[in-house]
């Protein structure tokens, strides 16, 4: 009996895999010449309905990326015009004597005198 009842629930899944591998293959516009006209029309009209869904995916997507990147765009623009007046704070700053807070330090100007010979020492 539990035999029967298994090979009962086989045949009827290897059945349900047949269909679904054939509506598979159909969907990818495979194995259509057994399709009558009005099985081709259902047909199209599921794949223009799965085609639309794929495109309004698509289209929320990209308008995700481009707010995401203008949103972006507008931060860098505002750090860049923070820099911006850092450095000119820094310039005034510099060009009135004061050490900036930016520099953490004064300017200093050293000069070395460096000189290299070559060849043998000259005797003194």
């Amino acid at each position: 009996m539990e035999g029967l009842l298994q090979s009962s629930t086989c045949a009827m899944l290897s059945k349900e895999i047949a269909e679904k591998t054939r509506e598979l293959r159909r969907l990818r516009g495979e194995e259509l010449q057994g399709l009558d006209l009005e099985e081709l029309k259902e047909l199209e009209k599921l794949l223009e309905g799965g085609l639309n869904r794929v495109s309004q995916t698509k289209d929320e997507r990209f308008f995700k990326e481009i707010n995401a990147l203008k949103m972006k765009g507008a931060e860098l623009m505002e750090e860049n015009q923070q820099l911006k007046e850092k450095m000119e704070n820094s310039s005034h700053a510099a060009e009135q004597g004061q050490p900036s807070e930016t520099t953490g330090h004064a300017w200093r100007t050293f000069s070395y005198d460096f000189s290299l010979r070559l060849g043998l020492p000259s005797p003194n």
